[in-house]
């Protein structure tokens, strides 16, 4: 099997939505389809190493891949992509023998919850619940004093978290966070924060002393301005799971998911 990404949609359309498991050919190499699975859906997390699981390792971190294999896992990789997990690695068969896997199972992704117009919203962690995020906060490490003293400018309190949170990743594998607010507009006023494929960034008026009242500005990619009354970690929340939101993702994913850039076991 010459592996690509046009081959490997052929034996996940043959798994289908629901939770199934193929082994694959000896000769292939279950590094080359882990690698092709993370360019597809970020970086996998680790659920079995050398025949040893990772002891933390449950129904929101994916063990629903092992259960076809019980004790026969010898590695296995895993994604969380929307409402279903997808798994790769390799596995004895029932002969004994090492063998490729790819495995899928449903996901369970918690409904996000209403929202009251006057509650006082987390909104980082509303993405956490939206995205079925379960992962710890993969940049805490940042060191904003420093970006910010380059910037010459403060960042916005709810930004920052969300980042530390997630890291540097797309949400849907769409909507990509920049780690450093890109300063390319920045004689308009602007610092765009993240962007998508459709070319639109997503910036702040930066025309107030307190970042955190910044105003999210959308640059789309025709060069028109659209702004909206709320900070970052909001306006994501609501793009995601408002479809009549004018920059919807809702009307292109039923769930959502993160997917993280860097490795993360």
């Amino acid at each position: 099997m010459d592996l690509t990404q046009a081959t490997l949609n052929n034996p996940l359309a043959e798994l289908g939505p629901g939770d199934g498991y193929l082994y694959l050919s000896g000769d292939l190499d279950p590094q080359e389809l882990t690698d092709l699975l993370g360019s597809r859906y970020g970086a996998p997390r680790t659920l079995v190493l050398d025949g040893f699981t990772d002891p933390t390792v449950d129904a929101s971190r994916g063990a629903a891949l092992l259960i076809p294999f019980t004790d026969r896992a010898v590695t296995m990789r895993a994604w969380a992509y929307g409402d279903q997990w997808v798994g790769t690695g390799t596995a004895r068969d029932s002969e004994g023998t090492e063998r490729p896997v790819l495995v899928v199972a449903h996901r369970e992704v918690p409904a996000p919850l209403s929202v009251a117009p006057d509650e006082n919203i987390d909104w980082t962690e509303r993405l956490i619940q939206i995205t079925g995020w379960t992962q710890p906060a993969q940049r805490p490490d940042v060191d904003w004093a420093e970006m910010e003293s380059r910037l010459v400018t403060a960042l916005p309190t709810d930004y920052k978290r969300m980042f530390e949170t997630f890291g540097e990743g797309a949400f849907d594998g769409f909507l990509a966070l920049n780690q450093e607010p890109w300063t390319s507009l920045r004689e308009d006023g602007l610092l765009i924060w993240a962007g998508t494929e459709h070319e639109n960034l997503y910036c702040w008026r930066a025309d107030a002393d307190d970042p955190d009242r910044w105003n999210v500005v959308v640059r789309s990619f025709d060069g028109e301005d659209v702004s909206f009354d709320c900070q970052a970690a909001e306006f994501v929340c609501r793009i995601l799971i408002d479809p009549h939101h004018p920059f919807t993702m809702a009307r292109y994913f039923d769930t959502h998911w993160f997917m993280n850039y860097q490795e993360s076991d």
